[in-house]
């Protein structure tokens, strides 16, 4: 077993944490008090080539490793968990599945410019009445004439306001229940397709969050990705890739809380001496420093064997389970050393638990990567 990383690997990490440093962290506190979408940043990211990364060269994208991608999130989401989730959806959820299973069509009009960052992606699959079970598809698409016609509600829709193009997951046939579900593209501005109000969120308050609406929605024929029929399958394989994702977003915040809070115990002085040298502190930091390997060498486990070519899908779900887990506890402790002053914003670590929450939630909760596990074994 090699730990080593390639020079390529330093080197995108070192320009993901510089970045992340320089153009994200100046701005993280006031973005995530007055709810801020990141525009500019998503922009430059896009400029680096950071939104379209694991893309082939040949469709505008980066063509880089998962590894990289990997290293890459864990540094901006150190920083920025909810510039973190806009990168994750898409390279993880949105370019991904373009480039597996879209057309030669989808790929040039759709998939080259969200790699190049000039357009922004959405995953539109949960519903008011199908989270954890995708299969309770309510949204519809009928066929008329050459069009698609869709009607219906998602929900949770992270870049849900920001993004220009959204992969819809619609009912094509009832009959066939899950088996009849379809993926399509859907561009923003086409009449009857709007946007909900933002939420009003926990955490990740960066990143936008709302219901999408779809009222006699017309998509052509070549919008279908990869068959109909199969949008469920596509939306299962493709979320097997997300965990991926999101596990690294929740190591960059465990990473993030234990950085913080190492810091902030040798400065902090408490019954004559700083109070790293209290057992009690030391205690809590072996711990964490413990949890966070676990979880970057589960989460770069699942990287590497995508990048392999093998399957990955127990590998992903067991990444997503234990970092969100860990990234949770951390933050947990890293507000216990810091005693009241972690309680307030200015010392940025109440954010981490408030971030935190969701990586326990979306693309699957918890509970739901148990089962995938179990299933899996």
């Amino acid at each position: 077993m090699n730990f080593d990383f390639t020079e390529e690997q330093i080197m995108i990490q070192q320009t993901a944490r510089e970045f992340a440093q320089t153009e994200i962290a100046p701005s993280s506190i006031e973005r995530d008090k007055n709810a801020e979408f990141p525009t500019e940043i998503v922009k430059k990211l896009g400029e680096l080539g950071f939104m379209g990364m694991m893309v082939s060269p040949e469709y505008d994208g980066a063509g880089m490793d998962t590894v990289s991608y990997v290293l890459a999130m864990i540094e901006i989401s150190k920083v920025d968990a909810s510039v973190g989730v806009i990168m994750s959806v898409n390279n993880s959820l949105v370019c991904s599945g373009l480039q597996k299973y879209g057309s030669d069509h989808i790929k040039e009009t759709f998939l080259k410019p969200l790699a190049r960052g000039e357009k922004l992606g959405a995953f539109a699959l949960s519903e008011p009445e199908a989270g954890s079970d995708a299969t309770q598809q309510r949204t519809t698409a009928h066929k008329d004439g050459d069009k698609w016609v869709i009607n219906g509600i998602k929900n949770w829709i992270t870049n849900g306001k920001s993004a220009d193009y959204y992969i819809v997951m619609a009912q094509t046939d009832k009959e066939k229940k899950h088996k009849g579900i379809t993926a399509f593209v859907v561009e923003k501005g086409t009449p009857g397709f709007d946007h909900g109000v933002k939420e009003d969120k926990l955490g990740i308050r960066s990143s936008d969050t709302c219901s999408l609406t779809f009222e006699n929605v017309k998509v052509p024929e070549e919008n279908v990705i990869w068959e109909v029929g199969k949008g469920f399958n596509f939306a299962m394989n493709i979320l097997n890739g997300g965990r991926y994702g999101i596990a690294s977003q929740a190591v960059g915040i465990a990473e993030a809380s234990l950085e913080t809070a190492l810091k902030y115990s040798q400065e902090r002085k408490a019954f004559g001496t700083e109070i790293f040298n209290h057992q009690a502190i030391q205690f809590k930091l072996a711990e964490m420093a413990t949890k966070v390997d676990a979880a970057k060498l589960l989460t770069l486990r699942a990287a590497y064997m995508r990048d392999a070519g093998q399957k990955y899908v127990k590998e992903a779900a067991m990444a997503k389970l234990y970092t969100s887990k860990v990234a949770m506890e951390c933050a947990d402790e890293a507000i216990q050393i810091h005693g009241g002053y972690g309680y307030v914003r200015e010392y940025l670590v109440e954010r981490y638990l408030r971030d935190e929450k969701i990586t326990e939630i979306y693309e699957g909760t918890s509970e739901i990567q148990k089962i995938i596990i179990a299933r899996e074994l």
